[in-house]
């Protein structure tokens, strides 16, 4: 049911209802053809379908196969909330709203894996894009949740583990006005996945699934809920065969080698103390 609650701020809000058993969270396929349909696999062997998987957004991003990874997250039905790619996609913006510094290595290296997705997908895809929800809801084990991307009125708000109290707070407050009381948060966005809690409930970041989150291996993350506890799993996945695609199509800016080093080409989005000298130095 998507719609909007009288009272309550306007926002594209879908919810799910009661979900029962395990639910499976990811976030960031990033054109990640392998590692996604690596998902869908593990997904299987849990007795997870579709509509017990959600995706916390950003379903296009640095990888080569933007229109296969489109195409095969639309046709699974899997409900996707809106991330910073899609609403930028959606609208064929020239860039990909990540949230980004002007001037820095991420946001340059944005350029190429930016142009070259939004070159391959479809205006069908775009449309698609275009009506994913701001933000889901449902119900799990007596417990109501929240999905967002990143922020909830900033889409590409970097919410880390190490962030303030304050940051929590404020969006769970902007959360609770759009849409009535949650219990927990599941979020994207940031590609480091993690479990704050925080004085109103849980703050769940699944991690994303098409890149690793900058700890030197090549697997990823998803996360899954179960009976109102959350497990992190890595994902293991055809991360050289991933990589290739992406020499092949030419989208050599850093993410390809990322893939298979398991570090990201530059740190400049990360706080000081997440950043590899840091957590290398206890």
């Amino acid at each position: 049911m998507c719609g909007f609650i009288q009272g309550m701020s306007r926002v594209n809000h879908q919810d799910l209802g009661q979900l029962n058993g395990p639910i499976v969270l990811f976030g960031g396929p990033y054109s990640n053809l392998q590692a996604l349909e690596a998902l869908f696999e593990r997904a299987r062997a849990l007795g997870v379908g579709p509509e017990r998987m959600i995706c916390t957004g950003d379903v296009v991003a640095y990888c080569a196969d933007a229109f296969a990874v489109s195409e095969r997250m639309w046709s699974s039905g899997v409900p996707v909330v809106a991330g910073n790619c899609e609403k930028q996609l959606a609208t064929r913006a020239k860039n990909c709203g990540c949230g980004f510094e002007d001037g820095s290595a991420c946001d340059l290296l944005s350029v190429g894996w930016y142009g070259y997705a939004s070159a391959q997908i479809s205006d069908v895809q775009c449309r698609w894009m275009g009506q994913a929800p701001d933000i889901i809801s449902f119900v799990n084990a007596g417990k109501r949740y929240a999905v967002i991307h990143g922020g909830h009125h900033d889409i590409a708000r970097f919410i880390w583990p190490v962030s303030s109290e304050a940051v929590f707070d404020e969006e769970w407050q902007a959360v609770e006005r759009s849409i009535g009381p949650i219990d927990k948060i599941i979020a994207g966005h940031c590609g480091v996945p993690f479990e704050r809690q925080t004085p109103r409930g849980a703050w769940i970041n699944a991690g994303v699934i098409g890149m690793p989150p900058n700890d030197g291996a090549p697997q990823t993350r998803f996360a899954v809920l179960d009976t109102g506890r959350v497990t992190f799993h890595t994902l293991d996945y055809d991360h050289v065969g991933a990589a290739s695609a992406m020499e092949q199509t030419g989208l050599t800016q850093g993410y390809h080698s990322a893939l298979l080093t398991g570090y990201w080409p530059s740190e400049d989005v990360l706080p000081p103390e997440l950043r590899c000298a840091a957590l290398a130095s206890g």
